[in-house]
């Protein structure tokens, strides 16, 4: 039985990442990016005026003010970039090009404007600094610098920043497929009629959320019954054209848990089997071909928190997106668990806050079989495997659900 992190540094390591393929930047959104995106020029690209004012060269202010200076011409946006009057101010509107030899902008608000035979004149009593409510060529971006890194997830941020580069298409990370299969008798479809001692199957319906939060393409698939003949052929038919194969349920060793046996019969290498982890000790994992193939837990605490914590990183690792793991933090963490040494727990917690910040308190169900929990989750409490009965508050690493399922 691997300890956690070893399992989960494991795996995510072993990610063989899927090919790129070219988007129109419309469509860049939340997709990871198989590039480096490098300025082809500087933002801005030229000097221009922040505020609607008008631009002169502190040089020719003289001394101390008042100030007065005849109005020489106008700068608009989109306009030339033209040379200073040889004295004087310039109109200037917000986005225009400063006029060469200019270095400064007084605001509209500060100037008095006058006609004297028919030459437009300002007025102002204040002293501008060079540089005064002007944004220089390359304040924001330098020329020939790495705008976005391949394996940013794309924000609507970066992608107006593609955009301002003249990217009009992206090269990203092909969305990687997912194909769940559920297993069992019991299971029906939501919303079929009810019968005895049927159960309607959820945990698929958590796994394929989670998989196309974070940018891939889910599947589900027909469920497996409780046959060794029937689990072997599903699982050949379900590796076809898939990236991940995700089973749910059938894994431990019950003398009707067929899936362990069914994915050995269908070719598929098993790597690991049983992590020291709870909920969701009899995680499989396994490959076939470029296939990655995880056996989850059929109780559906365990198999939500398992797809989080390995299913979700995987497919981060996939399309080689940078840090595919979730960065846990310190919070002060109130409740209370019984708990016996062995195996690094989760907690499902929610996020709060008091007067001493943010802290995670245990929701008081954290049986596997919970349905409800992550329904009112938003957080894992980390509690160590050496640790016993947990007895807060305590402090120790939390995780946020928001953080693994980031876009």
């Amino acid at each position: 039985m691997l300890p956690f992190d070893e399992a989960q540094r494991r795996l995510v390591s072993s990610v063989a990442p899927v090919d790129a393929e070219r988007v129109g930047i419309f469509e860049a959104d939340g997709r990871v990016l198989a590039e480096d995106i490098v300025a082809p020029w500087s933002l801005p690209s030229f000097d221009h005026s922040s505020m609607d004012g008008y631009a002169v060269r502190t040089a020719e202010l003289g001394g101390a003010p008042p100030h007065r200076l005849p109005v020489r011409g106008t700068s608009a946006a989109g306009g030339p970039i033209a040379a200073a009057p040889s004295d004087g101010a310039v109109r200037i509107y917000t986005g225009a090009p400063l006029p060469i030899g200019m270095d400064a902008v007084i605001m509209q608000e500060d100037v008095t404007a006058t006609d004297v035979g028919g030459v437009p004149f300002i007025s102002f009593d204040t002293q501008p600094a060079p540089s005064a409510w002007i944004r220089r060529r390359g304040d924001d971006l330098a020329e020939g610098s790495i705008a976005l890194a391949k394996g940013r997830r794309l924000s609507p941020g970066s992608v107006a920043l593609a955009a301002a580069l003249n990217r009009a298409s992206l090269l990203v990370a092909r969305r990687p497929v997912v194909t769940i299969l559920g297993t069992g008798d019991e299971l029906r479809t939501p919303g079929d009629p009810p019968r005895e001692s049927s159960v309607v199957e959820s945990n698929g319906f958590f796994v394929a959320s989670a998989a196309r939060r974070v940018g891939a393409i889910a599947r589900l698939g027909p469920f497996v019954r409780d046959d060794p003949d029937a689990a072997r052929d599903a699982v050949k038919a379900a590796l076809a054209g898939t990236d991940l194969l995700v089973t749910i349920g059938g894994v431990s060793v019950g003398d009707r848990d067929f899936v362990r046996p069914a994915l050995e019969a269908a070719g598929v290498s098993i790597e690991f089997y049983k992590v020291a982890m709870k909920p969701g000790k009899p995680l499989t994992v396994g490959r076939h071909g470029r296939t990655l193939v995880l056996g989850l837990p059929g109780n559906p605490a365990s198999a939500s928190l398992t797809f989080l914590l390995f299913g979700v990183p995987v497919l981060r690792a996939m399309m080689a997106e940078l840090d595919p793991l979730p960065s846990p933090r310190k919070l002060r963490v109130e409740g209370r668990l019984s708990r016996k040494p062995g195996r690094t727990e989760f907690a499902r917690a929610r996020l709060l806050r008091d007067d001493a910040g943010d802290y995670a308190t245990l929701l008081p169900n954290q049986a596997s079989g919970a349905v409800t929990s992550f329904a009112e989750a938003d957080a894992l409490a980390v509690i160590d495997a050496s640790r016993g009965d947990f007895q807060g508050p305590d402090t120790l690493e939390v995780i946020a659900v928001s953080d693994i399922l980031k876009t």
